[in-house]
């Protein structure tokens, strides 16, 4: 099987897990840009990252690497996402929370919060559950831009058997000048499904736990030797 993955990673490595059945190539369709925000004061603050683009974008591009971030006062780092969990850990942080979604993250906060003040960073294009949820239950809460998600429109003249996505913006850019029709397809997550299926009616093998490993297991299964996943 010849499979794209919209998202670059080391070729060695997936080969390796996927094993000899599957051929990989990979291709761009987003670029992250980080936008020059001014820092402003954390303490007594609560900390949201939605994905490791806005943890990068943090800690490069928005508050200055001199800074003692050790030494502020915030309340407490809350995280969407396992891989959002280590970015934040590289740089010395843990976290309070770590939720698989957006939406089980806000459900937390309105459930569990002891009036704390919440700011989010995140991308331009990000979901805007919190931003809708949080404020109407009494939650005091802001959201930072930190990043903006260019979308690319690359525009394939090879053939592949199955594409990989990982975020709704990618589909978007990917499907804009090629079709899924003729394509398997798997998904790193339930909301990059949704919008997979907006443009296309096929199956869509989505990874239940939201992270690589599990959707390279969703996508070995697909070999002759791994029998066939669920859809």
């Amino acid at each position: 099987m010849k499979i794209l993955f919209t998202k670059k990673f080391t070729k060695q490595s997936l080969s390796k897990k996927l094993g000899a059945e599957f051929t990989v190539d990979f291709v761009e369709v987003i670029k992250i840009n980080p936008l020059p925000v001014k820092s402003f004061e954390l303490k007594a603050l609560s900390l949201i990252f939605t994905s490791v683009n806005a943890v990068d974008a943090f800690f490069s591009n928005n508050f200055k690497p001199n800074e003692n971030f050790a030494a502020w006062n915030y309340n407490k780092i809350y995280a969407v996402g396992l891989r959002t969990k280590a970015a934040l850990r590289k740089h010395g942080f843990g976290t309070f929370k770590v939720a698989k979604h957006a939406k089980d993250l806000s459900e937390f906060i309105i459930d569990n919060s002891q009036k704390e003040k919440f700011v989010q960073f995140c991308g331009n294009l990000a979901l805007d559950v919190l931003d809708k949820t949080l404020p109407l239950q009494n939650v005091s809460y802001r959201k930072v831009i930190v990043y903006e998600t260019e979308l690319l429109y690359p525009e394939l003249s090879t053939t592949y058997d199955a594409v990989c996505f990982f975020s709704p913006s990618g589909v978007r850019s990917f499907a804009k000048q090629n079709s899924l029709e003729n394509l398997m397809i798997f998904s790193i997550g339930e909301t990059t499904s949704n919008e997979v299926r907006n443009f296309t009616n096929n199956p869509i093998m989505t990874s239940k736990e939201s992270n690589l490993d599990d959707l390279l297991k969703l996508i070995s299964a697909q070999s002759p030797k791994g029998g066939s996943a669920k859809t």
